[in-house]
């Protein structure tokens, strides 16, 4: 369930409805803030070694003991693709560059989670668990995950990757002052 949102995060005063297009929103009746709704962005990796996928072993709720692909959430002012690659390095010490993006996770519900799932390159380093967050990391191949507890989202991940048609979303790097501020992926 998600917090009600009573007060402006703005200048502090009361909310009220307001109807935005057929939707009722909470607004600020003294400036311009609008609470939009609760969402969530998370990130995940998809890398592969000598033909094996990396895998971490988590540690924590949710999914303890299961395995999954290295990833988590964006800091509010952490651009996407640099998030991926904290996340890697940190759960398992392996360093990695966004390749592109292979899929993506739409998750409607009390907070709205999207989840964008990035094919990595690999730049070295070995498997080593972070010890909070996951306490197991490795490359593994197809055969060794078929009898490992994978999450089914992570081998739907995989999949999506191995049967993939074209070469994803890309970082598209413009030096155009009118997109300055927007990160920009083209396929």
């Amino acid at each position: 369930m998600a917090l009600e949102i009573k007060y402006c995060l703005s200048c502090g005063t009361g909310l009220a409805e307001r109807d935005f297009d057929g939707t009722v929103r909470m607004a600020c009746p003294a400036c311009s803030f609008v609470h939009w709704g609760h969402y969530s962005v998370g990130v995940g990796a998809l890398l592969k070694r000598d033909g094996k996928i990396l895998l971490v072993r988590r540690a924590q709720e949710p999914g303890k003991g299961r395995w999954t692909n290295p990833g988590g959430y964006i800091e509010q002012h952490e651009p996407i693709h640099e998030t991926i690659v904290r996340e890697v390095l940190e759960e398992t010490g392996v360093r990695a560059a966004v390749r592109s993006i292979i899929a993506l996770r739409d998750q409607p519900r009390a907070v709205h989670n999207v989840y964008i799932a990035f094919e990595m390159e690999d730049l070295g380093g070995e498997p080593v668990p972070d010890g909070i967050e996951v306490d197991a990391a490795g490359f593994y191949s197809v055969e060794e995950i078929a009898d490992m507890n994978v999450a089914g989202f992570t081998l739907w991940l995989i999949e999506a990757m191995e049967k993939a048609r074209h070469e994803g979303l890309a970082v598209d790097v413009r030096d155009d002052a009118s997109l300055q501020g927007n990160i920009l992926f083209r396929a």
